[in-house]
């Protein structure tokens, strides 16, 4: 997607914990954005080529809209796709978007999350870390629970975490190539094979099993949820289960929860779409923004 001339598109690093950490943000011109958007990628992915869809789509509505690539991807610093700590990932993360909703001109925004697979759960980690501080989410496809019919045995459990303090960073975790069953337009799928900065290799071992246990620990408090959120997911999706959103819908404690399954749709909704379903997508979750950011900024930085 070409970039507008409604839209100022910027980068820079952002250093925490020794790191260079790349960021990026959309921000619409000529007008003040009716409130900000926090990007959250998903594993092996990146924002700035991946998510670009998206950060355009939402700033040309309105959206002043930022990205970070985690620790090991995209562009920022790190060994490649290696997740030694969830935990770290999230604060570093939550120390991002907190110094941007501090800048002076931002400080009345409304703040959203926006999170895809992996990035949904981050999201409901950033959102269990500063439970006052959003505004609301909205998680594609995200990765809340473990489908019980890929759910690892517990002796398999126990064996990835010796491996974890002998060989954290082997990718030797077997994996299936998912990109084709997660886009369903060829032209997407090759797009993604030739993005350098999109992960393709095998999970090394700590990183699938940070994945999993940061699953689990999703799945026993989806009941702990509490801010507005909008989930939206393809029913064809064999990437994260449909099921999972229905249960994060049905046990989260939020006043506010709204839920959209579109039949015969992928994992990938906002990037591997044909157009027409793409659309549907960013129409339901940009009316569902605009509704929600009218009310201005309830939180505190």
């Amino acid at each position: 997607m070409e970039q507008s001339s409604q839209i100022k598109y910027e980068e820079e690093f952002f250093l925490t914990r020794g790191l260079k950490l790349f960021t990026c943000r959309w921000v619409p011109l000529n007008q003040q954005p009716k409130a900000l958007i926090c990007l959250c990628h998903g594993y092996g992915m990146e924002c700035s080529i991946f998510m670009q869809g998206v950060g355009i789509r939402l700033a040309k509505a309105g959206y002043a809209v930022f990205g970070i690539d985690y620790e090991g991807h995209g562009k920022s610093g790190g060994k490649r796709c290696y997740i030694e700590s969830f935990k770290e990932l999230v604060n570093d993360c939550a120390s991002f978007f907190k110094s941007i909703a501090g800048i002076e001109e931002y400080k009345d925004k409304a703040r959203f999350l926006y999170g895809e697979s992996m990035g949904g759960a981050v999201s409901l980690l950033l959102h269990r870390k500063l439970p006052t501080f959003w505004n609301g989410a909205v998680l594609v496809a995200p990765m809340c629970k473990i489908a019980e019919d890929v759910k690892p045995h517990p002796i398999l459990i126990s064996v990835f975490n010796s491996l974890t303090r002998i060989v954290p960073t082997w990718k030797i975790v077997p994996a299936r190539d998912i990109i084709d069953t997660a886009f369903k337009e060829p032209s997407a799928r090759q797009e993604i094979r030739a993005n350098p900065y999109i992960y393709q290799g095998k999970p090394r071992v700590k990183t699938a099993y940070e994945l999993l246990l940061t699953s689990t620990a999703l799945e026993s408090r989806l009941d702990e949820v509490t801010l507005p959120f909008l989930v939206v997911h393809g029913m064809d999706d064999s990437v994260t289960d449909p099921c999972v959103s229905m249960e994060l819908h049905k046990s989260a404690a939020s006043f506010d929860k709204t839920l959209k399954l579109y039949p015969d749709m992928w994992h990938g909704l906002t990037y591997g779409e044909p157009p027409h379903n793409t659309q549907l997508v960013f129409n339901d979750i940009i009316g569902w923004l605009d509704e929600r950011s009218k009310a201005g900024c309830l939180t505190s930085v």
